[in-house]
């Protein structure tokens, strides 16, 4: 599913939010002004600022941003939002003078108070903090958090893929650990965007391994939890010319996934945490570390390979047997997954 398409539902509610932040502002300051106007300029104003949220405006700039320190990072994202006020000022004053008609000139129509600069850019600042809380616990996790989805323990299906970057010990030797933590941070930066586009959520980083992970319906639905693993190898090789550059190579990764069921929690009280309880999690390291004495990149159970409502014709999928994994009762059926596109 391309990034626009999975947007769609943003194209009313962006306009819509808008319209409710207008509202507010004349009604708690600024009823001296017309109603009309505040709404038309809250619309345009939410709709530029929320687009550029979920990388439908500058999405390169917002990702080169978002690498930064907390403090460049609120200050570069609050330069675009008053820009962005200033240009969505212009839209919704000509809309107002040309197209609504509730206006004397196209120059009174592009005039902002200061009350309502202020209040935009106040709603931007509380927009940054939540956005950049968002980025630091994750999506899904922060959505998660805010509900109170998990703050009861709950049994569920799930789909685990645990990612290991080959070579990471060795590259430590040649360059040094700061050299390699750059190195680690950039492969998990490019590694976002695949799982943003499968529906799935980044868990957790450990060293230099990621947990991915989806709920049943949405990492089986179109082999979504698969794509995330080959959108992220085609992901690395775009940019495969600046990695040799500036790496001495290409990264390379191991990949193994499972699903079944796991007891999903919400843990922690000044640090809060979603986690996962359950013999799947630890079956599908097991499967990772299988996948490296089998000299296999990418590996997946047979019972997650079942439950795919339909595989990509670019896919292809190879029987390894059934293997006894530590920890588990009873053999597990593994496959290899490959591209199609591969000799």
């Amino acid at each position: 599913m391309s990034a626009q398409r999975h947007h769609l539902w943003l194209l009313p509610v962006a306009p819509l939010i808008g319209a409710l932040a207008g509202l507010f502002y004349w009604f708690t300051l600024d009823q001296d002004g017309t109603l009309i106007g505040s709404v038309v300029r809250g619309v345009c104003i939410g709709t530029l600022i929320l687009f550029y949220e979920r990388e439908l405006l500058l999405p390169a700039w917002r990702n080169r941003i978002r690498r930064w320190a907390t403090p460049l990072f609120a200050l570069a994202t609050l330069v675009t939002y008053a820009s962005m006020i200033v240009v969505a000022n212009i839209i919704a004053g000509t809309v107002l003078q040309l197209g609504l008609d509730v206006t004397e000139s196209a120059r009174a129509a592009m005039v902002m108070s200061q009350s309502g600069f202020a209040y935009s850019i106040a709603a931007s600042l509380v927009v940054i903090l939540v956005f950049r809380i968002r980025d630091l616990v994750g999506p899904k996790v922060f959505g998660h958090l805010l509900l109170g989805l998990y703050h009861r323990p709950i049994q569920e299906e799930r789909v685990f893929l645990f990612l290991d970057i080959v070579g990471s010990t060795s590259f430590a030797e040649r360059n040094g650990d700061l050299a390699t933590q750059i190195w680690l941070g950039r492969i998990f930066n490019a590694l976002a965007a695949p799982v943003r586009r499968s529906g799935g959520s980044i868990d957790d980083y450990v060293g230099d391994m990621a947990l991915i992970t989806w709920t049943i319906r949405s990492g089986t639905r179109d082999a979504a939890c698969l794509r995330c693993v080959f959108d992220f190898a085609s992901v690395l090789e775009a940019d495969a010319a600046s990695w040799e550059a500036d790496h001495g190579g290409v990264p390379r990764f191991r990949a193994a996934l499972h699903c079944g069921p796991v007891v999903t929690a919400e843990i922690g009280l000044e640090r809060h945490k979603i986690t996962y309880f359950g013999d799947v999690v630890n079956t599908t390291a097991r499967l990772e570390a299988l996948s490296k004495t089998l000299d296999v990149p990418v590996v997946a159970s047979a019972d997650l390979i079942r439950r795919i409502d339909r595989l990509p014709a670019s896919l292809r999928i190879r029987d390894l047997g059934t293997h006894t994994v530590r920890g588990r009762d009873g053999a597990l059926s593994v496959v290899a997954v490959s591209s199609s596109r591969e000799p």
